[in-house]
């Protein structure tokens, strides 16, 4: 080992390790030899062991079927502990690129096999019968009917619609970002048009800031239970990405201190109201704190409100305590309506440009003709009403489901699409989703939005925007009834 950096791997001892253990790992050898070989970079081994066998899958050293080192091998050739080793192996498994069969070990899985855990389909599989309670989306009203009517208007007006299929600035039009700083505005932070960029939705807006702000290997944090397309987008852009500590109302400002004290972070990614899946929103005095934090160690701050709109009133923004190093995202997708894809961007003036072109570079500019309507819907009221729509049905809905929650620990908010329950010994939160997914009710665990090292509460995410009337109620009541049995026995 190198004498003044023990916390390393030794590249050179690794190689002439292999050859001493040649007899031992003779059919591991090129599982061994690739995380041997990773780069030492001061980050923790686990993270580099993980990093370089993920990316020797995805390039082929590793094959399909391939079968990797038992934990105690791959320990005893690296010269590190089983739980380093173990912890590798999650990580790789969490990215979809292995998988982990009980009494046999750890298998490349083929192309066609992998999936992404942490990711989300856009829809639900269509099984019949199914009952979908694992994604907050927003819940159909008038919108459709309204829809129509503005591309009825939006037909009969030639000058706007020639406007609209050319190209557009990658800010967007003046009058569309007029109408995102006054979206932004619900969101508790006072914005101007010349400082929105048009995107869309939420995820695109995500994907810019990140693409504007970030390098590849730089390190972004968020709790460690975040938003699933935050981990994509990290993955997608090679940003390294940890989760740090939170309690009921979010992000703790002491894991963010220290964090910032023992690494160079660059950004924070959080969502100080509704936050998702924990529901927490946090008080004013844990706003400030995560700001003057951030400020100190110049950490830029992305603040996700796509839910947020939903809150009325709303706290302040993150940007009033830190204006000049907060990006606040929004869109419509939540509160109006998730096919418009109309997302707005409030950033600092000096952002501004290099945002836009993050838009330029992926596509070229958000689509015009669904912002010009969501503009619209902004700027005569229609979004606001269907904002208050939006909340006085998802009162109606849990008003449906709650007497199937007695007894249960089940956090929820106003305005909040989902219930966060914490399970009853002995059940733990990926059980119960497959146990229940056999009966036809979908739900998602807390794995789903795990990212970093922190230990995964036994919770589940319920929502109840998802289904009609008759089948939320019954969704709701298998899961009290799973609970209430307990686990290895039936629902019917």
């Amino acid at each position: 080992m190198h004498p003044n950096n023990t916390s390393t791997i030794d590249h050179e001892f690794m190689i002439e390790s292999v050859f001493s253990l040649h007899m031992r790992v003779n059919k591991y050898i090129d599982a061994v030899t690739i995380a041997r070989s990773a780069v030492p970079d001061g980050r923790p081994r686990y993270r580099v062991i993980g990093e370089a066998l993920a990316q020797a899958v995805l390039d082929g050293r590793l094959r399909a079927d391939a079968k990797l080192p038992p934990l105690r091998v791959l320990a005893d050739a690296l010269s590190v502990t089983v739980g380093t080793v173990g912890r590798a192996y999650a990580e790789i498994e969490r990215q979809g690129l292995v998988t982990s069969r009980v009494g046999d070990g750890t298998y490349v899985l083929p192309p066609g096999e992998r999936t992404h855990k942490n990711e989300f389909d856009n829809a639900p599989d269509g099984k019949p019968g199914l009952i979908d309670l694992s994604r907050n989306m927003h819940i159909p009203g008038e919108e459709s009917a309204l829809l129509g009517e503005a591309l009825l208007r939006l037909g009969g007006d030639r000058r706007v619609l020639t406007q609209l299929g050319s190209y557009l600035p990658d800010t967007g039009l003046g009058r569309h970002r007029e109408a995102g700083a006054q979206w932004i505005g619900l969101s508790g932070r006072d914005a101007v048009a010349d400082h929105i960029v048009v995107s869309n939705g939420a995820q695109h807006a995500l994907l810019c800031t990140m693409m504007a702000t970030l390098r590849k290997d730089e390190l972004i944090v968020s709790e460690h239970l975040t938003y699933p397309g935050l981990v994509a987008a990290a993955r997608g852009l090679g940003v390294r990405l940890d989760g740090l500590a939170m309690d009921a109302q979010g992000l703790l400002p002491e894991a963010l201190e220290e964090a910032c004290s023992r690494q160079r972070v660059h950004a924070l990614y959080c969502t100080p109201t509704l936050h998702n899946p924990t529901t927490g929103t946090m008080d004013l005095a844990r706003r400030q704190a995560i700001a003057d934090i951030c400020l100190r160690h110049n950490v830029l701050i992305i603040e996700d409100d796509a839910h947020g709109v939903l809150v009325a009133p709303h706290l302040p923004s993150l940007a009033q305590f830190a204006p000049s190093r907060t990006v606040t995202i929004g869109s419509l997708t939540k509160a109006v309506s998730a096919g418009l894809r109309v997302g707005f961007i409030a950033a600092p003036d000096h952002l501004v440009g290099r945002i836009a072109s993050a838009v330029r570079t992926t596509c070229w500019m958000a689509t015009p003709l669904t912002a010009e309507i969501g503009a619209g819907w902004i700027l005569d009221g229609t979004a606001a009403r269907l904002c208050t729509h939006q909340r006085a049905e998802i009162s109606r809905r849990k008003a449906l489901v709650e007497p199937t929650l007695t007894g249960l620990e089940a956090r929820t908010d106003e305005g909040c699409y989902h219930y966060w329950i914490t399970l009853p010994e002995p059940w733990r939160a990926s059980e119960l989703a497959a146990e229940l997914e056999t009966h036809g009710v979908v739900v998602k665990a807390a794995e789903s939005f795990a990212v970093g090292r922190i230990g995964v509460p036994q919770c589940i995410r319920a929502s109840v925007s998802g289904p009609g009337d008759d089948a939320l109620i019954e969704g709701f009541q298998r899961l009290a009834g799973a609970l209430a049995e307990g686990p290895c026995r039936t629902l019917d």
